[in-house]
């Protein structure tokens, strides 16, 4: 058989694709519109199991597909074991009312305000079987009565509903995120929160993280101490939402996450500093294995990282890595090899497998991967010298042309923008941030103990003032940022295929992948977008124009409305979106309970829509609030068509859990809640005064 030929010279060459099979099990998962059976998962785990079995006794030419096939399986199994193990209630109604809950963490939401995310969530008058597990609320208006903390316990009066779906088919859904983050209803308060129980109960390391950011921003005022907390503990709650669109404008944005590169670089600072001190001792350099006792310490350094940059996603995936590759200088094999990016991928997925649909997982492998390929290729041809003296800036040059080659389709798919100096901003900015602020750093944590932070948090924050100007100017540079619609769903599958062959494969036949990379740029340049966007709550519509789209409103459903004209790739106001609405366009649009109570016919539109309930209509198409709930934002074509529902899938985010593996640990845990008495912490009186009241409040 021809395959088997093919897979036969690719032996020893395959570990790598073990990821790759995983990762279509997962993104079929993801692709499907109802939530797999139970039935179904059964015979997918007895699916996994026979073909692996069958590999076993296969041919070195057949046992790659059963292999394949196996890991494909295994991947959708692991993909609907996460949908279930993070399950809990989502709130299916606008609450208003006292909410009671610890601070789990602080950032700051698109609108600069404050925001918490609290577990051990209490409302008014709701079972503890339906309160969700997670919330999260903005903070507006006066807040001088709350000083936040990780672990502090609080109560406000606060609006909330369940997590929105995707404002337009095909476009990002908040609500399946919010799934994966165990978050069951988003909201806001104008009214002060208030303290409950003391901060820290039971989070030591949040609430030393916490106060390690707040060390750091006062010992480096202004958007330098914000920025520097960000990059130390991943707090992200002093920067300003002008900085974050600077870093963003310039391709800088990587620098603020902590991910890989933060991760590598102080891995990376703590392994050769240890090893270069321990190799000035004769004795030690002799008998010692000193590069592995490097490595140990350095994966130690790693670990603390982790914890006190509170472990999010991006970087856990980025320990993840790290671990991989120092445990590859434990097992004297080659750190930096596509094996042991492939093993940190297979422990990524298989940790959370809801990653790869994310901008950070792609983004961050995609960079990886091309590294590692292109310099092991250019070594392997001996076109790699690192002892010349023009290596470092050459390395530097290549590496983030490379990185940021990698990563641009999956940025502008993502972000609907490309940072046209990115190049020029990186190659100003990376160095620094490696030779500067991360060693910086790490000297500052080791004398932090004897009190003698004050000099690395000074040269740290000379760096950081670097990149913050680099940023600045970059962003400030006449087109400097290029504005991307949003590709096809089909897009980012069919180009990361043929990267991956061109990327892994050993041959002549990596260039085959050169044809599904040049489909997916084909699909996206031809693109159109949807002629008519009809919000989820019908609150908004837009229209395709010659100049762009017009919008139905100036005010109101600004969320919705920046998604859509970021989406087209259009970097206009709502305002100036609004003012584009064409007059002769076959559409109605009515807001409000007594204007759509009194509509009596279409007057002429091809589609009517509206925020509230409308009476039947003959000879056009009516979507109003009952229609739009039941199927979510709807996009038309040109001629009128419904050519996609947001609301058609019927998986766990959505409601439909009835059958499914999800539905039965939500079940099993409501029990478990409903059983177990609701954790109320100590109530004691907190006493609020100011120049103009005075109370005692529980």
């Amino acid at each position: 058989m021809f395959p088997a030929v093919l897979l036969t010279n690719q032996r020893g060459h395959l570990f790598p694709w073990v990821p790759v099979a995983l990762g279509v099990g997962i993104g079929i998962y993801f692709a499907l519109d109802r939530e797999p059976r139970l039935a179904v998962l059964a015979g997918l785990a007895a699916l996994t199991l026979a073909a692996g079995l069958a590999a076993l006794r296969c041919g070195p030419g057949l046992a790659p597909l059963a292999w394949a096939l196996a890991l494909v399986a295994a991947g959708l199994c692991l993909a609907a074991q996460r949908t279930a193990w993070v399950a809990g209630p989502v709130l299916d109604f606008r609450y208003y009312g006292p909410v009671q809950g610890r601070i789990l963490d602080i950032d700051r939401s698109a609108s600069d305000a404050v925001r918490l995310t609290l577990d051990r969530v209490v409302l008014y008058r709701m079972a503890p079987e339906d309160t969700p597990r997670r919330i999260r609320i903005s903070l507006h208006g006066v807040q001088d009565w709350l000083d936040p903390a990780p672990g502090l316990v609080v109560v406000a009066t606060a609006h909330l509903s369940g997590p929105s779906g995707a404002v337009e088919p095909g476009g990002f859904d908040f609500r399946r995120h919010a799934w994966f983050l165990r978050l069951g209803a988003i909201g806001y308060t104008r009214n002060p929160v208030l303290p409950l129980a003391e901060s820290g109960a039971r989070m030591p390391v949040a609430t030393t993280r916490t106060r390690l950011a707040a060390h750091v921003r006062a010992a480096l005022p202004g958007e330098t101490g914000a920025f520097a907390a960000a990059v130390t503990t991943g707090d992200r709650s002093g920067m300003s939402q002008a900085t974050l669109d600077t870093l963003r404008a310039s391709n800088l944005a990587h620098l603020l996450a902590i991910s890989g590169l933060h991760m590598g670089l102080l891995a990376g600072f703590v392994f050769a500093s240890f090893r270069f001190l321990m190799a000035l001792w004769p004795r030690a350099a002799l008998r010692w294995p000193v590069k592995k006792i490097a490595a140990v310490l350095a994966l130690l350094a790693a670990s603390s990282y982790l914890a006190l940059s509170g472990g999010n996603v991006a970087t856990q995936r980025a320990f993840v890595m790290v671990a991989v590759m120092l445990g590859a200088v434990l097992a004297d094999r080659r750190a930096l090899s596509l094996r042991a990016v492939a093993l940190a991928a297979i422990v990524v997925l298989v940790l959370r497998p809801d990653s790869l649909t994310g901008p950070g997982f792609q983004m961050s492998f995609a960079a990886t991967v091309a590294l590692v390929s292109v310099f092991g290729a250019l070594r392997d041809r001996g076109h790699v010298r690192p002892g010349g003296r023009a290596w470092p800036v050459l390395a530097v040059v290549l590496s983030s042309a490379i990185a940021g080659l990698a990563t641009a389709p999956y940025g502008a798919a993502h972000f609907n923008q490309v940072s046209r100096y990115g190049l020029l901003a990186n190659l100003l900015a990376v160095p620094v941030m490696g030779t500067v602020v991360m060693p910086s750093a790490v000297v500052a944590g080791v004398l932090a103990p004897l009190g003698l932070e004050a000099l690395p948090l000074g040269v740290m924050g000379l760096g950081l003032d670097w990149i913050l100007r680099v940023a600045g100017g970059v962003a400030a540079l006449d087109g400097a940022v290029g504005r991307v619609p949003a590709p096809p769903g089909a897009v980012l599958p069919i180009l990361s295929a043929g990267a991956l062959v061109v990327l892994l494969w050993k041959g002549p036949g990596r260039w085959a992948g050169l044809l599904p990379l040049a489909c997916a740029g084909w699909l996206w340049l031809t693109a159109e977008r949807p002629a008519m966007l009809v919000s989820g709550d019908g609150g908004l519509v837009g229209v395709m124009t010659a100049e762009g789209r017009g919008l139905s409103r100036a005010r109101g459903g600004g969320f919705v409305a920046g998604a859509w004209l970021e989406n087209d790739g259009d970097g206009s106001d709502q305002a100036t979106a609004a003012a584009r609405w064409p007059g002769d366009v076959p559409v109605r649009h009515v807001t409000g309970k007594v204007r759509s109570a009194a509509i009596t016919g279409c007057e002429g539109a091809a589609v009517v829509v509206s925020n509230a309930r409308v009476p039947p209509l003959e000879g056009c198409l009516v979507l109003d609030r009952d229609s739009l709930r039941r199927s979510g934002a709807v996009a038309l074509d040109g001629a009128g068509r419904i050519t996609a529902i947001a609301g058609a899938a019927r998986r766990p985010w959505t409601g439909s859990r009835d059958g499914t593996l999800s539905g039965l640990v939500a079940d099993w845990r409501a029990g478990q809640r409903a059983r177990a008495r609701p954790h109320l912490p100590e109530l004691r009186p907190v006493v609020i005064a100011g120049p103009e009241q005075s109370g005692t409040h529980p």
